[in-house]
């Protein structure tokens, strides 16, 4: 079924646009917005409309433009074209890439690398309060759902990672936190690109290895190679730690999010569940 572009197209693309945009076709992947490949002229563009429940899954809108502006100009993510100032949508140009995939030790240098300069990005003013994300996530879900019980009885084991995560870090860096898959784009065997940058934030930047050690499934020889490469030395038994404590929180906030998305009708409640069950396959790997 087409998409009616009157549906896609702002009213206000001549902001940004010489010619009239044309929808060329929605773009999959994504549960928070929605993502179209459209044309102006000879260029093609990604046109994102923000998610109907943003408040609801905490998100900064002027925390993210913040973030995306650094990334661009670093060069680091989909060079920038529009950032409506109302929030309702981004434009960016199209990266003819394909999504980042492990395939051996070299593969993971160039991530090591763009998670360096990412870090190395100024600081924007927003940071990751995970007791407070936890909170306004616990908010926003339906009481109703016995996932919500579910979570909360794990919280105070969540809490012990907490704090013990927050013993071990360091300087707090500019993260994007939100890895995963669809939003690594691999442009050539050396140059990779970040996309979607709504959930940045200061914070630890071992942080964004958990997403990037649980999203991609990386195996413990991957994991080894990517610390290696991103610390620039041989991790030590700390630095596992740290990883193991920021994981499971990463996972646990995943399952609130999840649930929060289930709350909304959004996604199934069984993807809540399956995160759900990896969070506890982590807390006791813990000893919890």
């Amino acid at each position: 079924m087409s998409i009616p572009v009157v549906d896609v197209i702002p009213s206000d693309w001549g902001r940004w646009a010489h010619t009239r945009p044309e929808l060329v076709r929605q773009l999959s992947g994504g549960l928070t917005n929605e993502n179209y490949l459209i044309t102006a002229g000879d260029e093609l563009y990604v046109l994102r409309r923000n998610s109907a429940i943003s408040a609801a899954l905490d998100l900064d809108r002027e925390a993210e433009a913040d973030a995306l502006h650094r990334a661009d100009r670093a060069g680091l993510s989909a060079p920038l074209v529009y950032w409506d100032p109302n929030h309702r949508y981004l434009v960016t140009r199209y990266l003819k890439g394909r999504p980042w995939r492990v395939s051996g030790q070299a593969s993971l240098r160039p991530l090591a690398d763009l998670l360096r300069r990412i870090h190395s990005l100024a600081p924007i003013n927003a940071c990751l309060d995970v007791e407070e994300k936890i909170a306004r996530y616990s908010q926003s879900i339906d009481t109703a759902l016995d996932l919500r019980a579910e979570l909360q009885a794990l919280q105070a084991k969540i809490q012990c990672h907490i704090d013990s995560a927050q013993s071990l870090s360091g300087v707090s860096v500019l993260c994007h936190n939100d890895l995963v898959p669809a939003n690594l784009i691999a442009c050539g065997p050396d140059r990779l690109y970040a996309l979607d940058w709504e959930y940045a934030a200061m914070g630890d930047p071992f942080y964004d290895l958990a997403v990037i050690a649980e999203e991609h499934s990386l195996e413990e020889r991957h994991l080894h190679w990517l610390l290696s490469a991103y610390l620039g030395r041989e991790p030590l038994q700390d630095d596992w730690l740290r990883l193991h404590h920021w994981r499971v929180i990463y996972v646990y906030l995943a399952g609130l999010w999840y649930t929060v998305q289930c709350s909304s009708g959004v996604v199934q409640a069984e993807r809540a569940s399956a995160v759900i069950r990896r969070l506890k396959q982590l807390l006791r790997a813990a000893g919890f």
